[in-house]
């Protein structure tokens, strides 16, 4: 009977639900990046109220760098925290029982980011750490459930155009929280023109701008509450997980319209699609296991490591974000708070819709047809390229020179990150592990991630500054320089492009049953495919191999 969910499963047409679930699912993602993008117009807003700049010898709107820091990191540690929390409660309790749980966390926090407690600096700051580091651990949490719930759900033919979907909401969420923050920050700025002011001096209504926009952030996740209560558990988890084969085959006759289990498995006999065989018996090997290292162990050091290297580069995009963005708006000095918040979000916006979001787009639609580990190392390939042009010639002519051309580059970074590493290390890993691990496995993957985007983040933000100290605002250390940061993350993204060449395995047009065996890295005949969950077809019968596919060129697909 579990062989016959699972067949039916991977060949279900495309229905109305799995748009559904794409929504339910992605809204976390959604949400995740309004959170991580809303807070960089916000910090200009919060460094205009609560400190002077003549005091701490700082431009309008720069906060000091450790407080910087402070708030980034506790972020990121909460999303570290969480992915490997959440990872590990999808496998022990269910997929369903806990995918509630972290958005009632994301909503809660946004709402009380918005809330912090108090009026002086030291308590706003306070209670804003506090509340982001519990809305990371929600954001964290949300990856490996929303990963894993749609590659459960989704046929083998769409599985990965239907999680980059999920994926993609990320880009919405940051055109979202751009445009909250420009129609916030716009209506506020009216209702204070009463008086010719001073353009340093900030209106006392900005303090309650503030709090709106990140309260803003926890509206589209409670509107997607109710659906992912009545979500069913994945029939993968049930059928595999709890052994319950007639729960899973009933909940998926609830949500897929037409889903007819013996008709299907029918024409899978009939096709030329290889039927699954009959399952072992459960295995008895754990995650800390020789058995589970000796057969998933470098699937999960791929997935980790690439994620990890993927996000130091793409998370310390703040290094020269200012840089960007200045030379086409007006100096801080010269305008209000909410004039330079409503300029930092346009440009957001701007970069979204210029790279970001097509970038997703494109990731999409060439996926399932031309293999998640070529758009990676296509992708780490062209970010290592674009990096190195902004690198060489930074100190001689880009430091001084960052309109057209340079905004190009920065562009075309953004695009080969999402329509590449950014967007498959978060699919692979709901791919390739078995039911019982694959919720822990992309979690642990996720925040390994996620130090790396401490690293770029911080690490880079503080290595880049200038080496000699006169250049130097006050609070910061002299660092390596911007050129020499940016070659040592072009350098990332080459060993990125390695590791995806040696250990990534292509995932696509299999089952999930066929991709969690790890049959390419034992080399025994196949044997217990699976991990001793669910054998498959041998690697002869099935017209892909997970082996993965040497002597591939970076061009090669374009």
């Amino acid at each position: 009977m579990a062989v016959k969910v699972l067949t039916a499963l991977d060949l279900a047409k495309t229905q109305y639900y799995h748009f559904k679930a794409i929504m339910i699912a992605g809204m976390g993602l959604f949400t995740d990046a309004y959170d991580l993008f809303c807070i960089t117009p916000v910090m200009k807003l919060i460094g205009r109220i609560y400190y002077d700049p003549g005091a701490h010898d700082l431009d309008p709107g720069v906060m000091p760098p450790a407080v910087v820091s402070a708030m980034v990191a506790v972020s990121l540690l909460g999303t570290i925290i969480g992915n490997l929390v959440f990872g590990t409660l999808g496998d022990r309790i269910g997929r369903r029982h806990v995918y509630g749980l972290s958005l009632l966390l994301m909503i809660s926090s946004s709402f009380f980011c918005g809330f912090s407690i108090g009026r002086t600096r030291g308590c706003v700051l306070s209670s804003l750490c506090f509340f982001r580091f519990l809305l990371g651990i929600g954001i964290g949490g949300d990856y490996p459930l929303s990963a894993t719930i749609m590659s459960e759900f989704a046929n083998k033919r769409t599985r990965g155009s239907f999680i980059a979907a999920v994926f993609s909401m990320q880009g919405f969420g940051i055109l979202a929280s751009s445009a909250v923050t420009m129609v916030v920050t716009k209506v506020f700025d009216e209702a204070t023109k009463d008086s010719d002011i001073n353009p340093l001096h900030t209106p006392e209504g900005a303090d309650l701008a503030w709090r709106i926009i990140l309260m803003m952030g926890a509206i589209p996740a409670a509107l997607t509450f109710y659906w992912r209560m009545a979500m069913p558990e994945t029939a993968r988890y049930t059928a595999l997980v709890e052994h319950d084969e007639i729960k899973a085959t009933n909940d998926m006759g609830k949500v897929l319209g037409d889903f007819d289990l013996q008709s299907m498995v029918e024409h899978s006999a009939t096709s030329s699609v290889p039927p699954l065989p009959l399952p072992l018996p459960p295995p008895t090997y754990g995650l800390f296991s020789k058995q589970f290292l000796r057969r998933h162990g470098r699937d999960l050091f791929a997935c980790s490591m690439a994620w990890f290297l993927v996000d130091i580069p793409y998370y310390s995009n703040t290094l020269f974000q200012s840089q960007v963005y200045e030379p086409w708006f007006p100096k801080a000095q010269k305008i209000d708070a909410y004039a330079e918040a409503l300029d930092v979000a346009k440009f957001q916006a701007i970069i979204a819709i210029a790279s970001t979001i097509p970038g997703y787009f494109a990731t999409m639609y060439f996926i399932d047809r031309i293999g998640r580990r070529k758009i990676q190392m296509m992708g780490f390939f062209f970010m290592a390229i674009f990096i190195f042009a902004l690198a060489g010639p930074y100190d001689k002519y880009w430091h001084d020179h960052t309109k057209v051309g340079f905004i190009i580059l920065y562009g075309f970074t953004f695009f080969f990150s999402n329509f590449g590493p950014n967007t498959t290390t978060f699919i692979v890993p709901a791919e390739l592990f078995p039911a019982r691990f694959r919720s822990t496995c992309h979690g642990i993957s996720g925040a390994a991630g996620k130090v790396g985007a401490l690293i770029g983040a911080i690490g880079f933000l503080w290595a880049s500054q200038s080496r000699h100290r006169k250049d130097l605002q006050e609070g910061w250390e002299p660092g390596i320089g911007m050129m020499n940061a940016l070659f040592v993350l072009g350098g990332v993204c080459i060993v990125g492009m390695v590791v995806t060449y040696f250990f990534t395995t292509e995932t696509m047009m299999r089952s999930l049953e066929e991709n969690e065996g790890g049959e390419s890295h034992d080399g025994e005949n196949g044997r217990e495919l699976n991990g001793g969950e669910l054998p498959t077809s041998t690697a002869s019968s099935s017209p892909l191999s997970t082996r993965p596919i040497r002597g591939w060129s970076p061009l090669a697909s374009l």
